[in-house]
């Protein structure tokens, strides 16, 4: 059994640490399911609104840029 990143760890979600967020995200800044990123769902739940948080405080983009082909 996999245990959680930030049980693991002790700390909680924070949306300062945007080097944590970005390891929860896919390549297209979607926020990872629980199943993917092996978390409880505690800290699932904080994760997420912390990512949005940063997302509202432009720490991290809502979208990857996709340029034009």
């Amino acid at each position: 059994m996999k245990t959680c990143f930030f049980c693991q760890y002790q700390i909680e979600p924070s949306f300062k640490d945007v080097d944590n967020l970005a390891k929860f995200l896919t390549t297209r800044k979607k926020i990872v399911s629980r199943q993917n990123s092996n978390l409880c769902a505690k800290h699932q739940r904080h994760l997420a609104k912390q990512i949005k948080y940063a997302r509202y405080l432009a720490l991290i983009p809502y979208v990857s840029y996709q340029g034009k082909k």
